[in-house]
């Protein structure tokens, strides 16, 4: 029995104990002796002009660049096929005589992107999914970690948003027993300050339930899922709950904001959604300020955008902050669209109009429980190279699944698993493994396909 099926076992005291012992553990490595400096350095770049931003940006990828091509196994092969000097990548528009970096190659080789010196480094182990489902894990400093979180608050420290607030959060986390039907669907972190609400149980029955702690607790800071805050923001609309007091913020993340999303939100909480857009793997970071634009994180990482027609780019980024597992050229596989933009707030990055990427369908389960992102099923699955899943009919799934080179039974029964604690056990799920999976006309994968009739629910509550 591992750690997480013991948790499951526990009485709610228990896992409320649990999840804040958790919680001091990832708040002293995401905010560790140097977090404050880089949050003070942060939020300083943020009033500097467009050239300086620029200017520190190059500096830093130039020695990044030069530390890739002599501790980097695979770049220090790679320049010298190119026959590249670490000299010749100046600033950002050099890059391109480097090849774009697909995570199928990490995923291969993954000891070739390891500096050699990561071992001088204090460093931890970063897990991800991202959007096509296959895992991807690799080494990050801590230094790296806390300036990526550093980062992070600078966003919210715009919109007046504080460390230390009480926060409800709605997203992807297995904290309660997938076969528990009566409340609380929620779990304590009291040193993270931070109330988790299970998605996994966000359906129809318990949508009460869900509304009358937040009306309880009156937590000021919602923040998750978009697809999840739409769901609950749909019951409220549509019952005319009162829910007694008006949150104070609402940040959204790891799924784009789709426009419906944002108008049932701000109808049924009176405050509209804050977006951010970031990856584990730090090669890119998109903010919105308080105009509501987004800016590009210019000191964080250095971002291409790729156009491949008039104002659709490509996301390419290099991780500049992480000298443990450099990424130089990393395609991110999201789109963003571009134009002739300005704001007003006088913040240096460049504006991007919206993020379209990382759009799921819903997965409907029998019992009218709708769940959005699955990605954190996939995390740790590092040997299935893309995965989707793809509804037919309410309660069951079929998952198509491209494999890699060592996937095995033990992968199929993992996977089998990680399903039935989040989907339950009366969800039939179907794997068929296939070479290649289909993209949209955008050249995106989708990782949710749903073919039920009335999949979107949301647009029965836009009035």
């Amino acid at each position: 029995m591992n750690l997480e099926q013991l948790y499951l076992k526990l009485p709610v005291s228990l896992q409320n104990f649990g999840c804040s012992l958790e919680g001091l553990r990832i708040q002293q490595k995401r905010y560790g002796a140097g977090f404050r400096r880089r949050l003070e350095e942060s939020k300083l770049r943020g009033d500097w002009s467009r050239e300086e931003i620029f200017e520190f940006r190059d500096q830093r990828l130039r020695q990044f660049v030069a530390h890739c091509a002599t501790t980097v196994p695979y770049y220090r092969r790679k320049f010298k096929e190119l026959r590249i000097r670490p000299e010749d990548i100046r600033g950002l528009d050099d890059l391109r005589v480097l090849p774009i970096l697909k995570k199928q190659d990490v995923q291969d080789h993954p000891a070739e992107f390891v500096s050699e010196l990561a071992s001088q480094y204090k460093c931890d182990p970063v897990h991800t999914s991202g959007t096509t489902g296959g895992g991807l894990n690799f080494l990050s400093t801590n230094e790296a970690i806390e300036e990526q979180w550093a980062t992070w608050w600078r966003f919210r420290n715009w919109h007046g948003l504080e460390f230390g607030t009480w926060c409800a959060y709605f997203g992807g986390r297995s904290l309660v027993p997938i076969e528990q039907t009566r409340p609380p669907f929620w779990r304590t972190n009291y040193p993270g300050r931070q109330l988790f609400f299970s998605g996994y149980h966000l359906g129809p029955t318990n949508f009460e339930s869900y509304a009358e702690k937040l009306r309880s607790a009156k937590i000021p800071w919602l923040h998750g899922y978009p697809s999840l805050l739409a769901l609950l923001a749909a019951y409220i609309s549509d019952t005319g709950f009162d829910l007694g007091y008006q949150p104070r913020w609402i940040t959204v993340g790891a799924e784009n904001l789709l426009p419906q999303q944002a108008m049932l939100i701000e109808r049924a909480f009176g405050v509209r959604a804050i977006q951010h857009y970031g990856l584990a793997e730090a090669v890119a970071n998109i903010s919105q300020c308080e105009h509501g634009s987004l800016h590009a994180d210019e000191d964080f990482a250095a971002m291409e955008f790729i156009e491949d027609e008039p104002g659709r780019c490509r996301v390419v980024g290099t991780n500049f902050s992480n000298l443990a597992t450099p990424l130089l050229r990393y395609d991110a596989q999201d789109i963003v669209w571009t134009g002739n933009l300005k704001c007003d707030c006088g913040k240096p990055g460049r504006l991007v109009e919206s993020i379209d990427g990382r759009q799921e369908d819903y997965v409907v389960l029998r019992n009218g429980t709708r769940l959005g992102r699955l990605d954190h099923i996939f995390k740790d699955m590092v040997h299935i190279r893309e995965a989707q899943i793809v509804q037919h009919e309410v309660g069951a799934i079929e998952l198509r699944i491209v494999r890699g080179p060592n996937y095995g039974g033990d992968e199929e029964r993992q996977l089998r698993l990680e399903f039935t604690k989040r989907l339950g056990k009366d969800t039939d799920v179907q794997i068929s493994y296939v070479s290649e999976l289909p993209r949209t006309s955008s050249g995106k994968l989708r990782f949710v396909i749903s073919e039920v009739e009335d999949n979107e629910p949301l647009r029965l509550s836009v009035k």
